[in-house]
């Protein structure tokens, strides 16, 4: 819209120029050349008629070359004007008139909702979460465009502005569920202040990029305050941590006696080549494989004939001691953690929270940098091998890229797996899209904020729904479905159904974990379930809508 205004003003200025010129030049051109003085208001008209083609032949002919030269000159002129109106003016009129008009308020009864402030990668993933759980939510959306290609997509979304008390008061944010916001720490600060300045009974969850600038938006009235770099960042040190001491990735209690953990089979461990079947996991530890992460494609239930290649990881589930013992399994015996074992790509919010949380395990790490900081080891380029070697990559048990571009962190994995083939590769990527490609230049494990953030908000916002993994690669949830009660895991179907895996059933002051096909669902009981983001929406699509 902005541009359109400023091309027709544009435009109209030139058009005032040419007849007042085009004016001058005729009443000039009939005193001098034709002998026949006109005052100016005669050559106005005479060429607010020519460039709008209602006729100018009042002083026809004309006698002299010159005016028959400026006459033919001035028709050019006019036909030009006449045909650059069409894409200033009327083209936009057409677009306007047959295009689909983004609302600026809500057209239906709304209640119960979730209002998103506003179109952004991160609120896209906290909409998946919704859509699955037939959560309705609406969309404060300031830029037209975007606001209109969002409702020509069928997302019900209004065109308003989200830092104004009148645009959320249009989204009905009195009859809300809740308010979430994520553009950044200051406008998400004055999203907060209008809506309580609407209201103080519905919740507001806001996302802080800047861990410090939480403390504004409580001051503002936020009632949660959301920090997914430093989770991420948390969560990829704890992954080396974990390593470190157990051999696992990380790992999820479901009860005392039941953990869930993502183990790696790490470059040169004795696992590596064999097909499940032959690994000797079940015999040897105890342990469950619920599911299997080949380059970032991940395979429920995985059949015998499985292989089990280098730096795949292994969804599993146990006691604490089973999971040790895999872990040993799949270890080797070549590198340890010693000086310098973990290198860290950027120092931003994501490598700072990695950093601190290695120092606090006692773990010594090198931190790679462009800008020369307070605690940055190494001050260059993470895509270039001599900045990369000059950190020690190709001796380090594991590098954590904490980098802020998704394409700086793909180029930099493929380099790192060039220097270092055995190395491990933790990556975080802003978007969800990027992760497959990052595995696919050698990354072991790669986790996306946006994921990560809209799994947080959706843990905030879905009463029915824990969330036991935030950050894991796959995610586990504790959920009752009273549709499924009196029926066996068997017929029901779950993992066909959904790909998803129940790995425990939570039983007034019991947990079943022999989990069989014969397993029958009681009245109260409250199923664990594993799968991937996709497959755990496909579940509470199918059971929590009351289809069995």
């Amino acid at each position: 819209m902005q541009t359109w205004k400023r091309r027709a003003l544009g435009y109209l200025v030139l058009l005032t120029t040419a007849i007042v010129l085009t004016a001058t030049g005729y009443q000039t051109g009939m005193r001098v050349y034709e002998g026949r003085p006109r005052t100016f208001l005669d050559s106005l008209q005479f060429a607010v008629e020519m460039f709008t083609t209602t006729g100018f032949g009042g002083d026809a002919p004309w006698n002299s070359a010159e005016m028959q030269a400026f006459i033919t000159v001035t028709d050019l002129l006019g036909m030009v004007l006449l045909v650059g109106a069409l894409p200033v003016f009327v083209a936009p009129l057409v677009e306007s008139a047959l295009s689909t008009t983004a609302p600026q308020e809500l057209e239906t009864v709304v209640t119960d909702h979730v209002v998103i402030c506003s179109d952004t990668t991160r609120a896209d993933e906290l909409i998946r979460e919704l859509e699955a759980n037939d959560v309705p939510y609406v969309i404060v959306e300031s830029d037209r465009e975007r606001a209109e290609e969002l409702y020509e997509s069928g997302k019900r979304v209004i065109r308003a502005d989200p830092q104004s008390a009148d645009g959320l008061d249009a989204a009905r944010l009195s009859s809300a569920r809740a308010l979430f916001a994520d553009l950044s720490d200051q406008v998400d600060a004055s999203i907060v202040l209008a809506a309580k300045e609407l209201t103080d009974d519905v919740p507001v969850i806001s996302v802080v990029e800047n861990p410090d600038a939480g403390t504004y938006h409580r001051l503002a009235g936020a009632d949660t305050v959301l920090s997914p770099r430093s989770l991420l960042g948390q969560s990829l040190a704890t992954k080396v941590t974990t390593a470190a001491r157990t051999g696992m990735i990380d790992a999820v209690e479901i009860e005392n006696h039941l953990q869930l953990a993502e183990i790696s089979i790490r470059h040169g461990s004795r696992l590596a080549g064999l097909t499940l079947a032959s690994s000797g996991i079940g015999e040897q530890s105890g342990a469950n494989v619920i599911g299997v992460w080949v380059h970032g494609e991940f395979i429920p239930a995985p059949p015998p004939d499985t292989e089990l290649v280098e730096g795949s990881i292994l969804l599993v589930s146990g006691r604490a001691d089973q999971l040790e013992q895999l872990a040993e399994m799949t270890q080797t015996s070549v590198r340890g953690f010693e000086a310098g074992g973990t290198v860290i790509a950027g120092y931003g919010q994501v490598g700072q929270a990695v950093s601190a949380e290695l120092d606090e395990a006692g773990l010594p790490c090198t931190v790679i940098d462009q800008e020369d900081i307070d605690g940055v080891d190494v001050v260059g380029d993470a895509t270039d091998p001599e900045t990369l070697a000059a950190a020690g990559v190709e001796e380090a048990e594991t590098v954590v890229l904490a980098l802020p571009d998704d394409t700086t962190t793909e180029f930099a994995t493929l380099v790192i797996r060039d220097l270092a083939p055995e190395t491990q590769i933790l990556a975080r990527v802003e978007e969800q899209a990027n992760i497959s490609k990052t595995y696919r230049a050698g990354g072991d494990y790669v986790l996306s904020l946006a994921r990560v953030t809209g799994r947080m908000a959706a843990s905030q916002l879905l009463g029915n729904r824990d969330v036991l993994s935030l950050e894991q690669q796959v995610e586990t949830i504790r959920q009752q479905v009273p549709a499924l009660d009196g029926r066996s895991i068997g017929e029901v179907n779950i993992r066909g159904r959904t790909g998803c895996t129940v790995v425990a059933i939570e039983r007034e002051e019991d947990v079943v974990t022999d989990i069989g096909p014969d397993t029958t669902i009681q009245s109260g009981d409250v199923l664990v379930v594993v799968g991937t983001d996709e497959a755990i929406n496909v579940f509470e699509q199918e059971f929590q809508s009351g289809t069995n």
